[in-house]
This record gives structure tokens, C-alpha cells and sequence, in this order.
């Protein structure tokens, strides 16, 4: 009788018996080669799971490298934050043609869709469509398509924490430049010294450094009450300390509209994390504060006067309060003469005069950081929904708030949704984890209260589209999970 042996592959043999062992194999001589190498395949696998949010997070980085006078001051020029914003959304197309990309929700359509219908709306409705064209295309880039493409290039809680990291090292970076500047007295000018804290961003954008150092605050101080299943005790030990360093050079950046808007985004985020971590996290920062503010006495004076600055519209040496409220009024005078529609984007500075009270200075001084005295022209009314309120009307401002609003109803119902999941046993699909979505609800908070005292331009506002895109996929993307499969699977 002839003895047939048959090999069973070694993938394809049948489960092992209760205690039944696996056979063991020979090791392979001394000397010999491997088989088969895996470096080609880790690598392979680092860029597949990497290089998607590669053109996002450079975008992120830019904005460490000295923004250009240009930048601010040159109506329509293109700036290197915005050349890499277009790579980004062009990354995102290829991607989306080879199938790679995600997908938009329906009401991920609409959210970004009714200001986009809104823009082009009221642009074709300006008194002069060709001056509006550049602010169409401006709103277009910052709240729809950057947004968007944000939205289509993350896919997982890891691309977000990634964003995260990007947002707190670029705070860093540029809160480290302008502590050295309030030391040193090279910063912008600020009651006839250069102390003020601008960063790379320069005089003539002095929001850009406290708005890149409030991002990253919120970020780094809602990482820090993430649930210890979610994120190792150093890391939020660490994320702790980001946030109480960035306190030091929001200060010194005596913007008050950022030292607002910081406290009403941590705020809502301590009272959404547990109460017991809300009470020593406040204590702690608080701790802080009076140690670099009393103690070591940071700015203390100048910090005093220009809090109390901010209800005291005649403060006599400090005249940006009464100017600011000054191009308030004018712009709900603008907006009275065309309600629907308003005067169309970018045309505010051509109707201002005709509107604004006689008290209205002319422009405001800027000096320091290697800027020399100039005037600045006064080109809005520092306040977002006012200046969309004028240039567009009801239409547009009903898109632009609305757009904001289903941003933070549909993130605080998804951060509900994923902390009733994570405590359910087994659930498999919960939408993400709390800690992107309490990051996620601060920065919306934060970008919703800032509006009420700035609004977009200058190099720094590409990283405001990236933060809305960032709260986009959170509140807006279908089922964001923890990405728990194998890598390269």
C-alpha cells in the first residue's frame, strides 16, 4: 500500500486541541539570512497611516517661519500659510479620486454648503461684485473649503490628537518667541515700550500670536482632563504643564478679546469634564497666575489697566475701546441701509466713513517688532458677526451663525454620545473618545467668543480654518472610532 503524506499549510491547519501545544520550529543556522525583510513593509506601513495628514500638519508648522509685512498689509497677496492650504485641499482631491477619502454626511453638506450658497448670494448682490470677488473667495477658503478638506483627510481620533500636537507645539514655538520678546523689548509697541508679546506675526498682526497660544491652550488644558483610560498619566501630566506655560505669553499679549474668549473655552470645558477635576485644575492654574502675576509681578500693571479697560469706554490712554465700539455702530448703520443683503464683502472701508460717529480716529499706530511707525488704517469693526452683519446681511449672517451653531449642538450631543457609549460595556462603535471631543467643544467655544472682538485676516487665520475643520469631523463626521485595527490592515 502506497503512504500518502499531505502537507497542510500552516495558515490553513485546523485549531489546536485543549492543551495541545504548537510544534516548535528549528531556528535557522548561524549565519544564515532571514527569509524575508519587514523594513520595506514597516515603512510602508509609517506612510500609509501618516502621510495623509502630512500636508495638514505642515500647514500647522508654517506658521512658525516669520510671516512677511506683505502678508498683512497687501490686499489679496498669497501668503505661505495659504500656498500650503492649497496644497492641502488639492492633496485632499487627489485622495478623494483614487478613493481614499471620506465622505460628507448630509448635514456635514448643509453646514458647509449655506454659507458657501449665502457668499456667492451676496457677492452677486454687492453694489461692486468685482471689489467683492477677493472677500468671496477669502470666506470661501476660511469657512468651506479648507474646512472641508480637513474634514475628508481625518479619519480617526489619531488624526486628531495628531492635530492637536501640532496646534500645542505651534503655540509653544511662538509663545516662547514672544515671552523673549516682552523680556528683551523687542516686541510690538504697547504704551511707549516694546514689550508686547506678537511672536513671529509682527506689528501689524498683533491678534495672530494670541490666537495661535489660545489654540493651543485649549487644546493642551482639554487633553489634560481626559479620563486616564483614555490618554497615560504623563501625557496629561504633560498636557497640564503645555497649558500652564501658554498662560505666560496669552498675558503678555494683552489681547483682551483672547483673554475673554480663553477664559469662556475653559470654562465650559472644566464644567464638562467632572467637577472634582474642574476644582483642582482651577486651583492649579490659579496657582500659577498669582505666582507669575503677584509674585513675580509679569506685567502686573499694564495686565490691571487693561482689564479694567475693557467696560471703560473713556479710559484716556487707552483709545482702541472707544474706536472699536465707534466701528460697532457703524456697522449696524451699514447693515440698516441694505438688510438683505448688505454692501457686499471687502466693501466696509469704503462705507465706513459715511457711517461712523465724528470721534472715530483715523487709524491706529502700530510700532515695534521690526516695524517702524505707521498708521494703520481701521479696514473693520474687530468684530466677525457685525463685519458679515454689514458686508452681507441677514443672509449671510444667518448662514455664518447658523453654521457655528450646529457646530457646537451637533459636538456637545457627539461628546454625549461617546462618554454613554464608553460606559456601556462592549460598545464597539462609539463616536470617538471624550478627550477630541472636549478639545473640539473648547475651540469652538473659544472661536465663537473671539468673533465678538476680531475678526479674520492676517497669516494666522488659515489655522482658524484648520480648527474649524478639525471641529467639523468631530461634530460632523460619520462614526468616528478609535482606530483599533492592525497597522496596514
Amino acid at each position: 500500500m502506497t503512504t500518502v503524506t499531505v502537507v497542510v499549510p500552516e495558515s490553513r491547519r485546523p485549531p489546536l486541541e485543549v492543551g495541545q501545544r504548537l510544534p516548535e520550529r528549528t531556528p535557522p543556522a548561524h549565519g544564515a539570512a532571514p527569509k524575508s525583510s519587514r523594513r520595506p513593509w514597516t515603512r510602508w506601513v509609517f506612510w500609509k497611516r501618516w502621510a495623509p495628514m502630512g500636508p495638514t500638519v505642515a500647514t500647522v508648522l508654517v506658521l512658525c517661519a516669520p510671516a512677511q509685512t506683505s502678508d498683512v498689509t497687501t490686499s489679496g497677496n498669497v501668503t505661505v500659510p495659504d500656498a500650503a492650504s492649497m496644497v492641502l485641499v488639492v492633496w485632499c482631491l487627489v485622495r478623494l479620486l483614487r478613493g481614499r477619502g471620506g465622505r460628507l454626511t448630509p448635514t456635514a453638506a448643509v453646514v458647509l454648503g449655506a454659507p458657501a450658497v449665502a457668499f456667492a448670494v451676496t457677492t452677486a448682490a454687492s453694489a461692486d461684485p468685482s471689489a467683492s470677488l477677493p472677500g468671496f473667495v477669502r470666506y470661501l477658503q476660511i469657512f468651506v473649503v479648507v474646512p472641508a478638506a480637513v474634514l475628508l483627510m481625518m479619519r480617526d481620533t489619531k488624526d486628531f490628537r495628531l492635530l492637536c500636537g501640532a496646534l500645542v507645539l505651534l503655540a509653544l514655538v511662538q509663545g516662547s518667541v514672544g515671552v523673549v520678546q516682552n523680556l528683551t523689548g523687542t516686541g510690538a509697541s504697547y504704551m511707549g515700550q516694546n514689550i508686547r508679546a506678537v511672536g513671529t506675526f509682527g506689528a501689524l498682526d498683533i491678534m495672530g500670536m494670541s490666537t495661535v497660544v489660545s489654540y493651543g491652550l485649549v487644546a493642551a488644558f482639554a487633553l489634560c482632563l481626559a479620563a486616564p483610560a483614555e490618554s497615560p498619566k504623563l501625557l496629561r501630566i504633560g498636557a497640564l504643564c503645555c497649558a500652564a506655560a501658554l498662560l505666560v505669553p496669552l498675558v503678555l499679549s494683552y489681547s483682551r478679546g483672547a483673554w475673554i474668549a480663553t477664559v469662556a473655552a475653559c470654562t465650559v470645558v472644566l464644567l464638562l469634564a467632572a467637577l472634582r477635576k474642574a476644582l483642582v485644575a482651577f486651583a492649579a492654574l490659579t496657582a500659577v497666575m498669582v505666582v507669575l502675576v503677584g509674585g513675580f509681578g509679569v506685567g502686573s500693571t499694564m495686565v490691571e489697566e487693561r482689564l479694567s479697560s475693557i467696560a471703560d469706554v473713556n479710559s484716556a490712554p487707552d483709545r482702541s475701546v472707544t474706536d472699536r465700539y465707534s466701528l460697532w455702530s457703524a456697522a449696524t448703520s451699514i447693515w440698516q441701509d441694505d438688510p438683505a443683503t448688505g454692501v457686499g464683502p471687502k466693501n466696509f472701508p469704503a462705507y465706513r466713513d459715511g457711517h461712523a460717529p465724528v470721534g472715530l480716529s483715523s487709524g491706529s499706530d502700530t510700532a515695534g517688532a521690526g516695524t517702524q511707525f505707521q498708521r494703520e488704517p481701521l479696514l473693520s469693526p474687530h468684530n466677525m458677526y457685525l463685519l458679515v452683519l454689514s458686508e452681507q446681511g441677514l443672509i449671510g449672517v444667518m448662514a455664518f451663525v447658523g453654521g457655528g451653531t450646529a457646530l457646537t449642538v451637533c459636538g456637545l450631543r457627539r461628546l454625549h454620545s461617546a462618554r454613554r457609549a464608553s460606559r456601556s460595556a462592549g460598545a464597539a462603535d462609539a463616536p470617538g473618545t471624550s478627550d477630541c471631543g472636549l478639545v473640539a467643544v473648547g475651540l469652538i467655544v473659544w472661536q465663537t467668543v473671539d468673533f465678538l472682538y476680531a475678526d479674520i485676516g492676517g497669516p494666522s487665520t488659515v489655522l482658524t480654518a484648520l480648527v474649524l475643520g478639525a471641529v467639523a469631523w468631530w461634530a460632523l463626521a460619520p462614526t468616528p472610532t478609535e482606530d483599533d485595527e492592525a497597522p496596514g490592515r
